[in-house]
């Protein structure tokens, strides 16, 4: 099952041979199923960064805007929360909140009911934004999946999130970021 590599990137095939002259007990199809899984993870989210831009947000602002929707109307969630939700440290949450307010995507003010509590609120714009990524993904998936039929998309999201409610069970503190990407 090869893939196209990058320039200096080995195949699949190169990958898992090389990983078994170093280490025997490699179980290649185990790799090979791992190592096609992060590199679609990677390509993808390379994928939707290029798409985001055209839009002129990041793949960062994209993760708020995503966030808010999902938190439901009105769109509304304290930086704390997000900076949770996201795997970020508050001074990142911070940062990437102040660039979305200066581009209108985010409201940023303090809660009525509450002074000491701050309120991030999406926008008009940061929702008409949300909804162009997805218009985008979605042509991207449906491409991304054209070969399938529907009982292999069914199969295919049945096992992935099997895989994903076990690594979510083992590791569940493993939904952040080891590292901030602002």
């Amino acid at each position: 099952m090869g893939d196209t590599p990058g320039p200096s990137e080995p195949t699949l095939e190169e990958q898992i041979a090389a990983y078994q002259r170093e280490f025997q007990d490699l179980d290649p199809q185990v790799e090979e199923i791992v190592s096609a899984l992060g590199r679609l993870n990677r390509r993808m989210n390379v994928a939707y960064g290029r798409q985001t831009a055209t839009l002129g947000i990041s793949n960062a602002e994209w993760e708020v805007l995503k966030a808010l929707v999902l938190s439901g109307a009105p769109y509304q969630m304290g930086p704390g929360d997000l900076a949770k939700r996201l795997g970020l440290t508050p001074a990142a949450m911070t940062h990437r909140i102040d660039r979305m307010v200066a581009e209108g995507l985010v409201t940023r003010d303090r809660d009525e009911n509450n002074r000491v509590r701050v309120i991030v609120e999406l926008t008009a714009e940061g929702r008409e934004k949300w909804l162009e990524a997805m218009r985008l993904a979605t042509v991207f998936e449906e491409d991304l999946l054209q070969d399938l039929s529907q009982e292999e998309r069914g199969a295919l999201g049945e096992v992935l999130t099997r895989l994903l409610r076990r690594v979510e069970h083992a590791q569940p503190d493993a939904g952040g970021r080891l590292t901030d990407l602002d």
